[in-house]
């Protein structure tokens, strides 16, 4: 119920009893999620479902692994609630969140403007590039020798928005996830592929492996400022995340998820350079 609707109630001269509780009834019809996630003792967190390495499936166990998936568990422990993890396509993140089927998503969104008019974003939690994956023996060293051709995003992720920009003399096609783009890829319907650097990296390993290899490209399109993501009017719920990825990058457990999936303990190797800090550009 919203003012202009109370204003007309008040007019037609509703008793004090009967506006108290109108009143009411508009205040919880903007409660903070928070207060829902509080009153059933659990947390419904949304990651990506096949995004190597920060939500997908053990091959061995069949359960969800990864860097957001352990980022859920943090939260909801932090907030001492259990979870429900709900695994999302890349383009059904922020729909299921403004429907109310996940109250926070951890799935790997960079902070983009058009995004933050229809959500908020946490504290950065991590920092990557989106690159373009070729094939090594397309001679393809630069973006600018993308020009003409086809490149291929997943569709609905921040990869796809970028590159729309950036990569203006290329046309760029959305496939439906990261795989088809790369069987797109290899099947020589597209030319590039293009998503998050670490995506690309495991499927630069894997055609090495397979002796069709490719290579990423040096130039990144973009810098990702990543956050955990919360539906808009939910002011608690953001400030109880925040505090969540500060404890956790006080007290070192930031670092060490993020050498487990991404550093020292993964196929990756790279050292964490991002702080924790808001992800909108300075």
């Amino acid at each position: 119920m919203n003012t202009r609707v109370l204003q007309s109630v008040c007019i037609k001269g509703l008793s004090a009893g009967a506006l108290a509780g109108a009143l009411a009834l508009a205040s919880s019809a903007h409660a903070d999620v928070l207060d829902d996630v509080k009153k059933r003792g659990k947390l419904i967190c949304g990651t990506q479902n096949a995004s190597v390495p920060y939500a997908f499936q053990d091959p061995a166990t069949r359960s969800f692994v990864g860097y957001d998936v352990d980022m859920c568990k943090a939260l909801a422990q932090g907030l001492g609630v259990t979870l429900e993890h709900k695994p999302l396509s890349t383009e059904a993140r922020i729909p299921e969140l403004k429907m109310g089927r996940v109250d926070v998503v951890a799935g790997a969104m960079a902070y983009l403007p058009e995004r933050a008019r229809q959500v908020d974003f946490s504290l950065q939690y991590l920092q990557g590039s989106i690159k373009v994956l070729v094939k090594k023996d397309a001679g393809i060293t630069s973006l600018a020798g993308l020009a003409g051709k086809k490149v291929c995003a997943s569709k609905g992720s921040s990869s796809a928005a970028v590159a729309a920009r950036v990569l203006d003399k290329s046309q760029v096609l959305t496939f439906q996830d990261v795989a088809s783009c790369y069987l797109g890829l290899q099947n020589d319907k597209v030319e590039g592929f293009t998503a998050g650097e670490l995506v690309l990296k495991r499927f630069e390993v894997e055609s090495q492996e397979k002796g069709a290899p490719t290579v990423l490209i040096g130039e990144p399109t973009y810098t990702e400022r990543i956050g955990l993501v919360v539906n808009k009017g939910n002011p608690a719920m953001l400030a109880a995340i925040n505090k969540v990825i500060t404890d956790m990058d006080a007290s070192g457990a930031l670092s060490a998820n993020f050498d487990k999936w991404l550093g020292a303990g993964s196929i990756y190797k790279l050292k964490r350079e991002f702080k924790v800090e808001p992800v909108a550009a300075p």
